[in-house]
């Protein structure tokens, strides 16, 4: 078995164009905490289900894999700034962002292009991440266009 260089497979993966994300829940001292991913899709219709993959080494990998409920705050075109606040360290990503806390407890962005609030339906190692299923439990949708991510960089689409 050849071993393949992170650096190439980075490279290669990169060619893939993924929507942002930024996954939100509430630490157990109670403040919101969050992320930015791209590596989220939907797995199931039914029961409606979604995976987000999150490495080891992240402050939110803790906050995420324990977590019973989580949101997935899906970036509208103008948050890029939104997405690079919360791939930062950074000791209170929320602070000047605006958000509310859902029903269910969660912390939603402002101007998302949707949000699904889930339930941790499963979890599984594997490599450097652990894969995160949600059972979606509900959320909202609004216009706009996506914020995509492309070969290191932000990207937007004209509709």
């Amino acid at each position: 078995m050849t071993h393949l260089d992170s650096a190439v497979f980075r490279e290669l993966c990169g060619r893939f164009a993924t929507g942002v994300v930024v996954v939100t829940t509430m630490s157990h001292e109670g403040s919101p905490v969050g992320m930015t991913a791209n590596s989220f899709t939907s797995v199931s219709l039914v029961p409606p289900l979604v995976s987000l993959n999150v490495d080891h080494g992240a402050a939110m990998h803790g906050h995420v894999s324990r977590a019973r409920r989580f949101a997935v705050n899906i970036l509208e075109s103008r948050q890029e700034a939104v997405s690079r606040r919360f791939a930062e360290e950074h000791p209170d990503r929320f602070d000047g962002v605006g958000y509310r806390v859902s029903d269910l407890g969660l912390p939603l962005l402002e101007g998302t292009l949707a949000v699904l609030e889930c339930e941790r339906h499963n979890s599984f190692e594997a490599g450097d991440h652990t894969i995160v299923i949600g059972r979606v439990l509900g959320g909202q949708v609004n216009e706009g266009r996506p914020l995509l991510y492309y070969r290191g960089g932000y990207y937007d689409i004209p509709l």
